[in-house]
């Protein structure tokens, strides 16, 4: 996408897919190695998993990234860069800024003649398979090094990268909490080459539940939570057709099962409107940021202001900071997804009154006015009370989590959230264990297929069975190890 000459790609992809499974089939045959981000500098991770896509693994964190924190998935356009992208796309500033770690996929022309990571295609942009799979492992990867919270993941990506987003978010709604789709297009909008230009340049003239069921039935079963997804749409852009923003809002509030009446809107610089959607609690879950004028690309404002972010170049374009806008309305700044657009004032008195090792109990003052009380996790909701009190449950033992409570009126606004409380769950840290892959497995721990090491349980890949490849397996309950080289 991202190119003019995009749709040749179509006629050019032949010999790059099959270039690219003989190199699949090079990288399953060679040794792969570990290389872990210096921190706060952007580092390849030359071993992720069996990558199945046959993708390259970048990452980025500040020097001083806290345990526990969001992790946030960025996928380039078709002619770009993982190097590219973190230059030009301001992610890195509030990375640092609101302290969060980010990982950059990247596809090649092996994979593809301009660079475009597969939307289009059932064979790598499905659950579990292809390119699909290897951003899952390189997302399972990042989160055991960093000690990521698996409830805070988001993606976001450009043109080629925004399609695979959406796809990424329909695959896998029980993984990222939220989404950014940047001139991008709906989940599954194409399941065949031929079939993604129509998609690019055309009105699909499906209905909004048309456009649910395409993400619905990527992970069949599944019933929720979804995602909350950002759309981000040039008015002028000719390569990804205005309509496909449209389309992506129809498609994610149907999902939400929320209409397509925005329920809020306001004007931002860069001449963008934003459109907020919200669930029927009253909270963002779907916002469609359209900039008037603006053509194919990523929006950016260089300069020195708080909301300003990047820097100007090839599809990335002067008119606003999206990714302060999309971190900020996935809570990434610290306000959680609270909304806050209600006038009720904060509660008073947060305080833990109990723990247990997989539970915390709280309580608050009553706010006048207030019919019920969204509670919050580390910024993101976990429930709601029409009481002053809440037992929040499934919690991970000797395990500390920052919560926040906002009363909501009867009209569903949610006020100003409190001052956070910290809560430590009881019971023994979790056991680590340092050793080489084959004593991992002799020890029950892992296991071995096709010449390969999986941790039990999380069934995460540590690389060749053999004595030359040492990884640490934490232990998060019985039986249950996911790899965490970067400390336990």
């Amino acid at each position: 996408m991202l190119h003019s000459t995009w749709r040749g790609f179509l006629r050019r992809t032949a010999l790059a897919t099959a270039l690219g499974a003989f190199i699949a089939g090079l990288t399953a045959l060679t040794p792969l190695a570990s290389s872990a981000a210096a921190a706060g500098t952007l580092q390849q991770v030359t071993s992720f998993g069996s990558n199945p896509g046959n993708l390259a693994m970048y990452e980025y964190a500040p020097s001083d990234l806290p345990a526990d924190a969001p992790l946030v998935v960025a996928l380039h356009g078709c002619t770009q860069s993982a190097s590219d992208y973190h230059t030009h796309s301001g992610w890195q500033k509030f990375a640092d800024q609101w302290g969060f770690a980010v990982v950059y996929p990247q596809t090649s022309s092996a994979n593809n003649s301009l660079s475009c990571f597969s939307w289009f295609d059932s064979t790598k942009d499905t659950r579990g398979r292809g390119e699909a799979a290897s951003i899952m492992q390189m997302v399972d990867t990042a989160a055991a090094q960093y000690g990521s919270d698996r409830s805070r993941i988001f993606v976001t990506g450009l043109s080629a990268g925004g399609g695979m987003t959406a796809d990424l978010l329909a695959d896998y709604p029980d993984v990222f909490a939220g989404g950014s789709v940047d001139s991008g297009l709906p989940a599954q909008c194409a399941t065949t080459q031929t079939a993604a230009s129509g998609c690019q340049y055309s009105n699909q003239n499906l209905t909004p539940q048309q456009w649910g069921d395409k993400a619905r039935n990527s992970h069949p079963g599944y019933s929720g939570p979804w995602p909350r997804v950002a759309v981000w749409q040039g008015s002028s852009d000719t390569t990804v057709a205005p309509v496909n923003g449209a389309e992506l809002r129809d498609q994610w509030t149907d999902v939400w099962g929320v209409g397509q009446t925005a329920s809020s809107t306001q004007s931002l610089t860069g001449g963008t409107t934003e459109s907020i959607y919200n669930d029927s609690a009253g909270q963002p879950a779907v916002a469609l940021f359209s900039v008037s004028g603006m053509a194919h690309g990523l929006a950016v404002n260089p300069g020195s202001g708080t909301d300003q972010c990047g820097s100007t170049g090839t599809y990335y374009l002067n008119y606003i900071c999206s990714s302060y806008y999309t971190a900020k309305f996935w809570g990434l700044d610290g306000s959680g997804s609270q909304g806050g657009t209600g006038s009720l004032p904060a509660p008073s008195g947060l305080t833990v009154t109990g723990t247990t090792d997989t539970g915390a109990s709280l309580s608050w003052n009553s706010v006048s006015g207030a019919s019920s009380y969204n509670v919050y996790r580390n910024g993101a909701k976990v429930g709601s009370a029409t009481g002053t009190t809440y037992t929040d449950t499934g919690l991970s033992v000797s395990t500390s989590y920052s919560y926040t409570v906002a009363a909501v009126d009867s009209s569903g606004a949610v006020g100003t959230s409190s001052a956070p409380v910290t809560a430590t769950t009881t019971g023994s840290a979790p056991k680590c264990y340092t050793d080489n892959n084959y004593n991992q497995v002799q020890a029950g721990r892992a296991h071995q297929s096709g010449g390969y090491t999986y941790a039990n349980g999380s069934g995460q890949n540590m690389g060749l069975y053999n004595v030359a490849v040492i990884h640490t397996l934490k232990e998060t309950s019985a039986g249950y190890f996911v790899i965490a080289d970067s400390g336990c």
